[in-house]
């Protein structure tokens, strides 16, 4: 698990949210799964607003981070190593209906 701090989309307020994540490198990968709810979680939203954040991981120390969506090739090769760490986000997927499960990359500012 790993802490995400993001802005409020409205409140413009900080927020702290605990994740399971995936570190690719330098990069951290998050999956806005909601545990198949038919809506993006809070924190999507957030991040969308203002893709300037920070994340905390077992690398220690909070690092500020740039945050973006992973498309095509990547989000599928991304998709399915998120799926070996938890299994269970291909069940989500299937709860979430039409809503496409997004995949986020935290790149290192």
């Amino acid at each position: 698990m790993g802490l995400l701090e993001t802005v409020g989309a409205k409140s413009g307020e900080p927020r702290t949210t605990p994740l399971l994540y995936l570190e690719e490198g330098d990069r951290v990968v998050l999956v806005a799964s909601k545990a198949g709810a038919a809506r993006h979680p809070a924190w999507y939203h957030n991040l969308r607003a203002q893709p300037e954040v920070s994340f905390s991981g077992r690398r220690g120390g909070r690092r500020p981070y740039r945050a973006r969506l992973a498309e095509g090739p990547e989000r599928d090769r991304l998709w399915a190593r998120v799926n070996d760490l938890y299994a269970g986000y291909d069940t989500y997927q299937g709860r979430a209906g039409t809503r496409r499960i997004p995949v986020v990359v935290l790149e290192p500012r």
